[in-house]
């Protein structure tokens, strides 16, 4: 099984799945509004003035450092997999 990290430590480009939401109750209920559920395919789109760019249910997210510390994420396994 893949080593559990926070978002933020993802490569550029790389697809995950998340695996934990560690927040209070409101951010998380929101996080869960907005796709971000253990199981849900994320990608790693890139960075941009600080903020982390990911692509969750064919939707696109900018997190701050902060945010996106509090997902937890496994790495795909395999390369080459269409997530989103």
């Amino acid at each position: 099984m893949p080593a559990q990290m926070p978002l933020t430590m993802l490569q550029e480009g790389k697809g995950c799945r998340i695996s934990e939401v560690r927040a209070g109750a409101e951010l998380r209920r929101r996080l869960i509004e907005m796709g971000f559920t253990p199981s849900s395919s994320v990608r790693f789109i890139g960075r941009e003035r600080g903020n982390l760019l990911v692509n969750v249910h064919r939707a696109s997210y900018a997190f701050g450092k902060g945010m996106d510390m509090k997902i937890m994420a496994e790495p795909d396994s395999f390369e080459g997999a269409e997530i989103g």
